[in-house]
């Protein structure tokens, strides 16, 4: 259903956008079944994932009471969705990041026969969809700027159907976008669609989902690092679908890493989100966060009002304090991300703006990957295309006609 004109579709696996002329403006699922829960792991929640097929042995979020922490924090009721690596715990996310539920999500909904979806990102989003693709042969062709492929390793090698394109150079998440916007233009391509894509928010939308589950209610706050804030979008979502009677939302508090918080200053200003720098200052957590969907339709800005949310900042000394915190009690370690959330998250009980009662549910969304290094043998992705970039408005068409010219060498038999 479409959040500005109400239009509906039946989902054929690929629509990303309202076919009327009105406002940019979000698709949302809306669902014949229940929340009803069967099997485990992700499609635990498959009655309300917008899927014809589910994968099987795909862990999900894994939501525990976290006393201890809670206790240090001054919070009496602090409960954690832990996405990533951690046995212990039950946690096998195998990209470490809760962008695994997005990947699987997506391919999920695909129709037979996909066209290659094209997917720009900035580390992450690439690692759990070359991941995912590979277990389940879905072609894809992932762009990535070349500091991104560092953290690409996996449990095994990558399968040819899934093609990494490396954009050599100073090139930026933001020309990563414009070249995949290009590429999907191909004949028997696709643009994933990112924030666009139903499946994605609906499949981060299994954290609020699992947490709802565990807790026997909705929490009252929810917290989570955003980049985009396409997982907090998805978890509003879900918990608009679940709650029961007049049951409150819960308030969503999203958290960014200064200086760089476009999101921050987005709500804080009542503008728009900034766009990206040509000179991005020094962070500790990057995400995809130069094209955030602030003011579409059903986006960050209306989640944010309806649940009556606000945007939080923490600094790298911060966080890497509440990352160090973390290990030191739960005995794992976290991305950066979530040690932005816990930092702001601390930050806001020590101000007053979180009360020591309240029912907090804190999204850890990346976790356990200095363990998994430990553990497994992981194998480090290897480029199809290593691209030449070019600064300047030729840049994005040039890898574009580079990537069609292998491609056409590799539909031609003479090579991959």
């Amino acid at each position: 259903m479409c959040s500005s004109c109400g239009a509906r579709y039946e989902d054929d696996g690929l629509i990303l956008d309202c076919s009327r002329r009105h406002e940019p403006a979000f698709l949302r699922t809306e669902y014949d079944g229940t929340a009803e829960h069967t099997g485990t792991g992700l499609f635990r929640h498959a009655r309300l994932m917008p899927v014809v097929r589910t994968f099987p042995d795909v862990p999900g979020p894994v939501v525990y009471r976290a006393g201890e922490l809670g206790r240090r924090l001054g919070l009496t009721r602090l409960w954690i969705a832990f996405n990533g690596y951690w046995p212990e715990r039950g946690a096998q996310l195998p990209t470490c990041t809760f962008k695994d539920l997005e990947a699987y999500t997506v391919l999920g909904r695909l129709p037979a026969d996909p066209p290659v979806l094209v997917i720009p990102s900035a580390g992450n989003t690439a690692a759990a969809f070359a991941w995912a693709s590979t277990r389940h042969q879905v072609p894809c062709l992932i762009l990535v700027p070349a500091p991104a492929l560092d953290g690409m390793r996996f449990p095994g090698p990558l399968d040819p159907c899934v093609r990494i394109v490396v954009l050599d150079g100073d090139a930026t998440y933001s020309d990563a976008i414009t070249c995949a916007e290009l590429l999907a233009l191909l004949p028997g391509h696709q643009a994933e669609g990112g924030s666009r894509n139903v499946a994605r928010r609906d499949g981060l939308g299994t954290v609020m989902l699992a947490a709802a589950e565990a807790i026997g209610c909705l929490p009252q706050t929810y917290v989570q690092a955003v980049g985009s804030g396409t997982g907090a979008i998805g978890a509003h979502e879900a918990a608009r679908r679940i709650r029961s009677g007049d049951e409150p939302l819960p308030r969503l508090l999203l958290c960014q890493n200064t200086p760089f918080a476009p999101l921050y200053e987005a709500w804080h200003s009542g503008g728009q989100a900034r766009a990206d720098r040509e000179h991005e200052p020094c962070l500790l957590y990057t995400r995809d966060s130069r094209r955030p969907p602030f003011t579409v339709r059903g986006g960050v800005r209306e989640a944010l009002c309806e649940s009556g949310g606000d945007v939080l900042c923490a600094d790298n000394e911060a966080a890497l304090a509440a990352m160090a915190l973390f290990e030191e009690i739960e005995g794992i370690d976290i991305e950066p991300g979530a040690g932005v959330a816990l930092a702001a998250l601390a930050d806001a009980v020590r101000s007053g703006r979180v009360d020591r009662d309240e029912l907090i549910l804190l999204n850890v969304t990346g976790g356990g990957r200095a363990r998994q290094a430990g553990d497994l043998a992981l194998v480090p992705a290897v480029p199809w295309l290593r691209a030449v970039w070019t600064p300047g408005g030729e840049g994005p068409r040039a890898v574009a006609e580079q990537v069609g010219r292998q491609l056409s060498t590799a539909t031609s038999g003479a090579g991959r």
